[in-house]
């Protein structure tokens, strides 16, 4: 479910790029990124960026199958971690992606490990995947963080949908467990502005699960502000930070968190 314009999309992960950006002025790079801790900032950095220039490489090409990392220009960023060199890098990156993303249209022809192999895909998919890395950088640099209510709705819903998918094309993983009648999960964001559904209600099948936006009581809750909400349930942010209230089976909701788990 899609609920924000290609056009929305395209300025944002022009945007999320902008905001890392400022989050990373005077930050130490070298700093091993918590949320991350196979990285360092800098390597979140540069992930993020080599991400956003792949797909940008996807959709400009038209392409029909995957291009491997080493044939995407200047996806790597700049050698050594100047700062301002990486930081040059990924201003032309978000400027880049947005102009191509823009110019495609969202139903241009793009491979992507989706079902959906359009130019929107990776309009949506990058705005978060910048979005939540943004959170990882200014968790490691000990940066405030926020987030546009619409934007961090979507990056719930975006991230259920995937989850559904790795069930899908992935038997073998902790996705593919999500499942058992009788149980749910609901999240609540107790600050949403009026006219935003910031509510979900995930319900186990035999087979699976499904999700919709909604109230509803349910095995567990997650509650909390939106930002908050969206960083417990993408695992930045433990469940005990004190910034969110589980209520019910907590079991439930780690059990989730612990197989719902993507890259």
């Amino acid at each position: 479910m899609t609920t924000l314009s290609h056009d929305r999309y395209c300025d944002e992960v022009a945007r999320q790029i902008g905001l890392l950006r400022a989050t990373l002025t005077g930050a130490d790079l070298s700093v091993t990124v918590p949320t991350c801790p196979d990285w360092t900032l800098s390597q979140l950095v540069r992930h993020t960026g080599g991400a956003v220039r792949w797909s940008e490489r996807l959709v400009a090409t038209r392409a029909e199958q995957n291009i491997p990392d080493e044939d995407v220009p200047d996806a790597a960023g700049p050698e050594g971690d100047d700062p301002a060199a990486l930081d040059a890098w990924l201003a032309s990156t978000g400027a880049l992606a947005e102009k191509t993303l823009r110019a495609a249209g969202a139903d241009a022809s793009a491979w992507s490990w989706s079902g959906d192999h359009t130019a929107g895909f990776w309009a949506r998919r990058m705005t978060h995947e910048v979005a939540v890395h943004r959170a990882d950088a200014a968790i490691a640099a000990g940066a405030d963080y926020e987030i546009a209510p619409d934007i961090a709705a979507d990056a719930i819903d975006e991230w259920l949908d995937i989850v559904l998918l790795l069930r899908r094309l992935d038997p073998g993983s902790g996705a593919a467990e999500l499942r058992g009648a009788g149980r749910s999960i609901h999240l609540h964001a107790t600050d949403a502005p009026p006219g935003l559904e910031a509510e979900w209600l995930i319900e186990f099948g035999e087979d699976g699960f499904t999700w919709r936006r909604g109230h509803a009581k349910a095995t567990v809750a997650l509650r909390g502000p939106l930002t908050e909400v969206l960083l417990a349930f993408y695992r930045r942010r433990p469940l005990d930070s004190g910034r969110v209230e589980v209520i019910g089976e907590r079991e439930l909701l780690e059990f989730w968190l612990e197989r719902a788990t993507f890259g």
